[in-house]
């Protein structure tokens, strides 16, 4: 069995909140000495001006192994990695490590806009601890990596960013080191550049045998790269272990508080004169409890209304905008006439139809295809992973859908089967 490279033992980090020094050192020694006598015996957690970034995260790495860390913005993936980076110290508990660390934690680490692509490949590549022998070794392939070869004696400051970061993270991408501690390298980069990386991740920790701990939000990239994950929440280990056990967990928890709205009290419910919306829900129709909700799940969207006066020719149309605020798609009811009552709606979207990425639906109704009555904005929200095991493509799929479409290829055996 392969030995411990890195162990995570009872890691805190303590951060304090608001300015940093009040101006006079003899005030913020009185002030450090009031707090540390104050605090030393009770809890600091509660301490209104302090936050715990982290608190009580531990877990093992062997050698060749590639960890994920998954989480939402702001859950302390980055004050982890920057622990382990040896960049900043917890506040309680310790790291063990045996081997050399290198950290790509932001691309394009000692870049000068003045200089050149080839001088920025030895300065960039001497800072995160290359030689020059091993970047002279490496430089031809660094640069047919980049794919910015034709530029390489122009100064960065006029490479288009997309250039920049290609350049930048091929550096970063031939580091040889023991432990390779990468943050969100699925950020940069166009979809082929992005697969390029992760292959050679891929490659260093299954064929060199390399340590990796990676976070992405990316959790296809994360169930592909890696055997192992941690998912922290509000700076704490909310599941650790099997990747996919990890990810399917984290998946469950997204956005269920935006998919069901209920609203008992009529006049409270949104809407106005002429229409109260009494509820929204969006159910996934998953094929089993434990199932995720990614890009092959059905969904059904019902709501439930009541008109508050007699309507004619009455429709309502079901949107749907990405994150962006396109439209993705408008889906008109049919036409109904009726007086005052309640009534109820329901609509399937099939599954293989949508990209991944986040969404949400409106209602708008409509008497006699051109009066608005009343519009319910972002009434849904809801966000779609890509979680196929089956797949090696890591990067983002172009438009708003990808429907499940038969494209076949078929060899053709002369020209004229061809122009046939």
């Amino acid at each position: 069995m392969s030995e411990t490279v890195i162990k995570a033992e009872n890691i805190s980090k303590l951060y304090q909140l608001g300015s940093i020094g009040s101006g006079s050192l003899r005030r913020d020694m009185q002030q450090w000495w009031h707090s540390h006598i104050t605090n030393r015996d009770t809890e600091t957690s509660e301490s209104k001006d302090k936050i715990w970034a982290l608190r009580h995260v531990n877990f093992e790495l062997r050698q060749g192994e590639a960890f994920g860390i998954i989480g939402h913005n702001g859950a302390g993936k980055s004050t982890f990695l920057k622990i382990l980076s040896r960049i900043i110290k917890p506040t309680e508990g310790r790291i063990l490590g045996k081997g050399k660390i290198s950290s790509l934690l932001e691309v394009g680490t000692g870049f000068h806009p003045e200089l050149t692509g080839r001088e920025n490949i030895f300065i960039s590549g001497h800072m995160l601890g290359m030689s020059k022998r091993e970047i002279v070794k490496k430089f031809d392939e660094i640069v047919d990596f980049s794919g910015v070869e034709t530029f390489l004696d122009t100064p960065v400051k006029r490479y288009s960013s997309g250039m920049y970061v290609r350049l930048a993270f091929s550096v970063a991408a031939h580091l040889e080191p023991d432990i390779l501690v990468v943050d969100e390298v699925l950020a940069v980069g166009d979809a082929e550049f992005q697969k390029k990386c992760l292959g050679k991740m891929n490659d260093a920790t299954h064929q060199n045998g390399r340590t990796i701990i990676f976070v992405s939000h990316n959790l296809q990239a994360i169930g592909n790269l890696c055997s192992k994950a941690m998912w922290l929440k509000n700076g704490e280990v909310a599941a650790n272990g099997h990747v996919k056990e990890v990810t399917t967990s984290y998946l469950q928890t997204l956005h269920t508080n935006s998919w069901s709205k209920k609203f008992e009290d009529i006049n409270e419910a949104p809407g106005n004169d002429s229409i109260r919306v009494l509820s929204v829900d969006l159910i996934p129709q998953l094929a089993h409890h434990d199932a995720v909700f990614d890009i092959r799940t059905p969904m059904l969207v019902k709501f439930s209304f009541k008109t508050m006066i007699p309507i004619t020719k009455m429709t309502v149309d079901l949107l749907l905008f990405n994150a962006s605020g396109e439209c993705v798609f408008d889906i008109p009811s049919n036409q109904l006439t009726i007086q005052e009552e309640f009534v109820n709606a329901e609509c399937s979207i099939p599954g293989n139809f949508l990209n991944d990425g986040a969404y949400y639906f409106s209602l708008y109704f409509v008497e006699d295809t051109s009066k608005e009555l009343f519009t319910y904005n972002e009434c849904l929200s809801f966000e779609i992973a890509d979680y196929r095991e089956e797949t090696n493509w890591y990067g983002k799929w172009w438009g708003s859908v990808r429907p499940n479409f038969p494209l076949t290829l078929t060899p053709a055996t002369s020209l004229s089967a061809v122009i046939k």
